[in-house]
């Protein structure tokens, strides 16, 4: 069974509670956005699920934690990856969870801090 063909229960983490299941045709890893009923979330967390079956585990389900986010506008892409904000600042945390401390919540254009890294 591939893995996009399975179950995808995708939880809330806070307040806990399961917003369903689903069959998604990708994996998401932490740090992706999921779009599911015309709300989006952060993926944070994803697990994987066994089952054992005749002398085997075999992968069952995969759970996806995830927050209620909205989607960066600023992204950069950094050694094949793409974080949130302006990867050229000193204070970015490249990341694809959280932009930096002093302005996590941006924008990079407009930030007193903004320091060109060398």
């Amino acid at each position: 069974m591939e893995p996009h063909s399975l179950p995808t229960e995708v939880i809330l983490t806070h307040p806990r509670q399961s917003l369903g299941s689903v069959k998604l045709d990708w994996t998401p890893q932490p740090g992706n956005y999921l779009d599911l009923e015309g709300q989006t979330y952060a993926v944070l967390e994803r697990r994987h699920r066994y089952q054992f079956k005749a002398g085997r585990y075999r992968l069952q389900t995969i759970a996806l934690y995830v927050q209620s986010a909205t989607r960066p506008s600023e992204k950069s892409l950094v050694g094949g990856r793409w974080v949130i904000g302006d990867a050229n600042c000193r204070y970015n945390a490249r990341s694809e969870m959280i932009r930096c401390v002093v302005n996590p919540d941006g924008p990079c254009k407009t930030c007193r801090h903004y320091e060109q890294s060398l």
